[in-house]
């Protein structure tokens, strides 16, 4: 079976996804319902770090708290994203891409997500009153829409600062969020997503941010994150393990400058610490 190949992580491609992001939320005029998770979360966290985040093309939303208000506002997404210059894929209803032009020239995926009880995993939710909008019913994303923020973005516009408002996940709803979808699609970049974001995050490291996640989440540990925080750690094992190899990787392609002897044994203890702290009470 071929692999995908994921495009490449840079400044310039989550500038692009933001600035892409901006625009479906001006169109849209006001803040929308859905949650901000993924790729452009971590550097929003991680504001005050020394180190940059490697940014992506994909803008992720959880769209829990839309659903439950009766999907009243998916035709006026649909709308935004359509205006914004996003068009739906052939086969896939929760995932639209537009294409920017200008400096940075990058395909931007729009990516709707939901976490719903009543539906099988990896099925697709489509949305009334609209022609293509749907969701992709993802286990573990429904973390992201019960830990909520609200930030301010700024993005150029070809000329024009535009300014929007957007409901994104907190610490907590993303690692638990994140933990899922490594153990489920076992791709590179969310193992160095957990990393960076326990190491780097601005609310104070790896103890806080564990702590946080007991505090809005007591009982995740000891149902379905069990089996992802084992995940992780064993991705975490030694310095050769694929997850401290994903981390180290991204780290050295961004911070060249890094010793590459300390990185690896900076993943694996944030990994171990994170695992200890949320350990199942059973």
């Amino acid at each position: 079976m071929a692999v995908t190949e994921e495009p490449p992580r840079s400044a310039e491609a989550r500038a692009a996804a933001e600035l892409a992001l901006v625009r479906v939320i001006h169109q849209y005029g006001g803040t929308p319902s859905f949650v901000l998770l993924g790729g452009l979360v971590p550097a929003l966290l991680c504001a005050g770090a020394p180190w940059r985040h490697a940014g992506t093309t994909d803008v992720d939303v959880q769209v829990d708290l839309e659903i439950a208000a009766g999907s009243h506002d998916a035709p006026r997404l649909e709308r935004a994203l359509r205006a914004a210059g996003f068009a739906p894929t052939e086969d896939k209803a929760w995932r639209w891409v537009t294409s920017t032009a200008g400096g940075t020239k990058a395909e931007v995926k729009f990516e709707l997500l939901a976490d719903l009880d009543d539906q099988p995993s990896g099925v697709s939710v489509v949305f009334d009153g609209c022609e293509h909008l749907g969701a992709a019913n993802l286990r573990g994303t429904g973390y992201a829409a019960r830990d909520v923020v609200l930030r301010d973005l700024i993005a150029d516009d070809d000329g024009v600062i535009r300014q929007a408002q957007v409901a994104m996940s907190g610490l907590a709803g993303f690692l638990l969020a994140k933990l899922a979808a490594a153990a489920g699609r076992r791709k590179p970049k969310d193992w160095y997503d957990i990393a960076f974001v326990l190491l780097h995050n601005d609310a104070g490291g790896v103890e806080v941010a564990a702590r946080l996640v007991t505090d809005k989440f007591p009982t995740a540990a000891d149902g379905e994150a069990r089996t992802w925080l084992l995940d992780v750690q064993a991705s975490f094992t030694d310095s050769s393990a694929q997850g401290t190899a994903a981390y180290v990787e991204q780290m050295l392609l961004d911070h060249p400058d890094q010793d590459p002897a300390q990185l690896p044994g900076d993943a694996q203890l944030a990994i171990s610490e994170c695992c200890r702290l949320l350990r199942p009470r059973s």
